[in-house]
């Protein structure tokens, strides 16, 4: 199946150098939260409902093709969208995926970009998963220390592949803490 809507997002995302974006599609009254990551390959699809048990991500490839199985979360989004097993609708993954398609965006703006923060209650298994807020860099070559393979997985879940490379390449650990007015912007690290 293919995820047509996705082809203007991914160009407008590519003309402003966007590797992430968020966007809520609303459907049934129930408000999907997804994330279009390209800096990945094959490019993700996640897809969550907040405060619910609903989160997974499919694989966009080429073409962006992905593959419609909604697996065991299929009960669970019936739920959510208030469906009857013995009512009128039909629901089915390929009506569901239709729909996301129908409300994608086709353009988006730094203001979409997803903090960390967004990412985290979709991407829990990292460690310190309630340090979600972004609090800078630590040059392990100054402190005589290797940054974890945890903390690069972390950097790369929750900030992307570019600086994940980066921190792997020159031993550069992010930081975060739980406390969100110590939250700060997020630069790229350096040497």
């Amino acid at each position: 199946m293919n995820l047509t809507g996705l082809k203007p997002l991914y160009s407008s995302m590519i003309q402003q150098n966007i590797k992430r974006t968020l966007f809520r599609v609303n459907l049934n009254g129930a408000v999907f939260e997804l994330i279009y990551f390209i800096d990945s390959s094959p490019h993700i699809l996640a897809i969550g409902v907040r405060n619910t048990e609903v989160y997974f991500q499919i694989e966009v490839k080429s073409g962006f093709v992905i593959n419609p199985y909604l697996g065991k979360n299929y009960g669970l989004i019936y739920k959510i969208l208030g469906l009857s097993p013995n009512g009128s609708t039909s629901f089915g993954p390929k009506k569901f995926f239709d729909e996301i398609n129908q409300g994608i965006p086709p353009i988006t703006g730094p203001k979409n970009v997803p903090k960390p923060s967004d990412v985290a209650p979709y991407r829990t298994n990292v460690e310190e998963s309630k340090k979600i807020y972004f609090y800078g860099w630590n040059d392990n070559d100054i402190r005589n220390n290797r940054v974890s393979p945890e903390n690069l997985e972390k950097t790369r879940l929750w900030l992307g592949e570019e600086a994940y490379e980066m921190c792997k390449a020159y031993n550069i650990s992010s930081r975060w803490t739980d406390i969100i007015s110590m939250e700060k912007p997020i630069t790229k690290p350096n040497k």
